[in-house]
């Protein structure tokens, strides 16, 4: 299994307390050799303390429920690892493209079909966790995760085809899309006169709540229902990556999108989960849909941070080892489209800075381009009970209220979030739409209806954090190979100081790279504005829409639905296997 669910995990996830068969605390073993006698009486000084290892939740064991994770979840998942990646590799031959991006009939016809074009992407918080791991700066181990899945010394040293990836790509680009168009999204909205119940009106409700964490979409559609009308409809940076390599890729070689692999390097284990959503296939994209065709997914295997290293080391190679200095471009041919060539390979536009926190800066983003619409505007900042819960006013030059946003990182915090949008019930005395008394409590938590945004991370401290990174005693262990340990020397659980002290070097890594980057633009002293940022992305995604001959709502857009527990309900029909396998195959994609 690629992921494991321990007691440590679950803390600050959806609880598995709910008609859970698997109980989350390991009871000590029972002593055969000690006599069992009912009658006597044990003194708390003869109770001996155990060392019990910390209790684990597989995702096996969680096939006879869903009140967490669900059958078809768990066997996507346990299919998205690092064994997974090697096994694909040494299946499929790599398609070799000459410079002008032609694929001869030989190549494709006496591979029978078998052949891929392999491509990655890769967010930054991966590259900030080896940064951190390795003592090393950001721009480097970008370096040393592009060697490992295109050099010569990387993948391509081993395997049956030495096989790797043609193109790898910086998530950064495609989250530069979504942050623009989150930016229209709630501009639209606060100017909207539609009616949000309308069944038409494709903006969500306000407050626009982010939905780029997987986990909290997951928790959402699960849980809490009434909150999916309030979700962005936006794909992830992940998504629209994967919907952006498998539209331009199969048009311009003329191959079908099954025989493009794409793999995503993520700090989550839940991107795996957003990688199997029926939504996010070629059957929401493509124009026409041949009879009798299996949907593909534009996400074929999403891995962490730490499966990484194990891809690594399954093969033997050693990351420290590899050239810490970029490929020559022969490894990564340019894009078929000069234009999204420029755009997919461009230096990035947004900051990656203590303001805009660790997930990606959404709220920032229309923060700034609100305030850039209003010159002489300012942003006032009010923290909440914890370092995770942030609100923010754009106040005008007269100091009137001009846009009201929200920062929520953690599922408790996340819970308070949902009881403030939670509509009211109506209440059942005589009088009929009489609503029920309020509270004052609650009459004070109802103000989170005044946000026009609300940033959404379900990982406490953001996406740095997430349960796919590093920890400090991967990293420990990681580094031991290079520095052995000293004679006699073990290795201990790490403090929560310590713990902490490693989040922040992470977090370090992660704001480093905008010192690490180059200058945008050569010859131009001056960084794009907003407004120039805005129209170049504009420009670029126009263009996509015209490439492919599909409006930017099918491209960049999607949908959610919401997702009823089977806990408690009759099991009688069909037995778990089967329906195991019925879910699984109704998602499609490249297994």
């Amino acid at each position: 299994m690629s992921a494991i669910l321990s007691a440590d995990d679950l803390n600050d996830f959806i609880s598995p307390g709910v008609a859970c068969i698997k109980p989350v605390e390991t009871l000590p073993a029972k002593n055969a050799t000690e006599s069992d006698n009912p009658y006597e009486v044990t003194t708390e000084d003869k109770v001996q303390p155990e060392n019990l290892p910390p209790a684990q939740i597989s995702l096996t064991d969680c096939l006879a429920c869903s009140g967490c994770v669900t059958s078809a979840e768990a066997v996507l998942i346990s299919l998205q690892s690092h064994a997974e990646v090697l096994n694909t590799l040494d299946a499929h031959p790599e398609i070799s493209l000459n410079p002008g991006h032609e694929i001869s009939s030989q190549n494709i016809n006496a591979l029978d079909g078998e052949a891929r074009i392999f491509v990655a992407s890769v967010s930054p918080q991966v590259r900030a966790s080896l940064a951190a791991t390795y003592g090393i700066s950001e721009k480097e181990a970008n370096y040393m995760i592009h060697q490992l899945l295109s050099g010569p010394q990387g993948l391509r040293a081993g395997g049956k085809n030495g096989s790797g990836f043609t193109w790898v790509v910086d998530t950064n680009i495609m989250r530069d899309a979504v942050l623009a168009l989150s930016a229209d999204e709630v501009s639209d909205s606060l100017a909207s006169s539609l009616d949000p119940a309308d069944p038409t009106n494709s903006l969500p409700k306000r407050p626009i709540l982010s939905s780029a964490c997987p986990g909290w979409i997951c928790y959402a559609e699960k849980t809490h229902p009434f909150i999916l009308p309030h979700l962005s409809r936006l794909k992830s940076p992940q998504a629209l990556t994967g919907t952006f390599f498998k539209t331009v890729l199969s048009k311009s070689l003329g191959i079908p999108a099954s025989r493009i692999w794409h793999l995503a390097v993520m700090p989550c284990f839940d991107k795996k989960l957003e990688a199997s959503r029926e939504e996010l296939t070629d059957a929401s994209w493509l124009p026409t849909k041949p009879e009798g065709h299996t949907a593909v997914r534009d996400v074929d295997c999403v891995i962490t941070t730490r499966e990484l290293l194990s891809l690594a080391s399954s093969r033997g190679i050693s990351l420290p080892n590899l050239p810490l200095k970029a490929l020559p471009r022969s490894f990564s041919p340019p894009f078929p489209d000069k234009t999204l060539d420029e755009f997919l390979f461009s230096k990035v536009f947004s900051e990656q800075t203590a303001a805009a926190g660790t997930s990606g800066g959404y709220l920032q983003h229309v923060l700034l381009t609100f305030q850039a619409r209003n010159p002489g505007s300012e942003i006032s900042i009010q923290r909440g009970r914890n370092a995770d819960v942030v609100e923010y006013i754009l106040m005008s030059p007269e100091r009137t209220p001009i846009l009201k946003a929200a920062r929520y990182y953690g599922f408790r915090n996340i819970q308070n979030l949902v009881r403030k949008l939670k509509p009211a019930r109506a209440s059942r005395l005589p009088g009929g739409n009489r609503r029920q008394p309020v509270s004052r409590s609650a009459a004070s938590a109802g103000s989170g209806t005044d946000y026009a945004y609300v940033e959404v991370m379900a990982c406490p401290g953001g996406c740095t954090n997430g349960g796919g990174q590093i920890r400090i005693e991967d990293a420990r262990e990681a580094n031991s190979n290079i520095q052995p340990a000293a004679s006699g020397e073990t290795a201990s659980k790490p403090t929560p100081h310590e713990q902490r002290t490693w989040l922040a070097r992470v977090d370090e890594a992660y704001y480093s790279a905008d010192s690490d980057s180059e200058p945008e633009i050569e010859g131009r002293s001056q960084p794009l504005s907003i407004s120039e940022k805005q129209d170049k992305i504009h420009n670029t995604l126009r263009h996509w829409s015209d490439f492919m001959g599909v409006p930017l709502s099918k491209l960049a857009y999607t949908t959610y639905r919401e997702v009823e527990s089977d806990v408690g309900k009759s099991q009688s029909a069909p037995n778990d296997t089967t329906r195991v396998v019925e879910l699984a195959g109704k998602i499609g994609g490249g297994w």
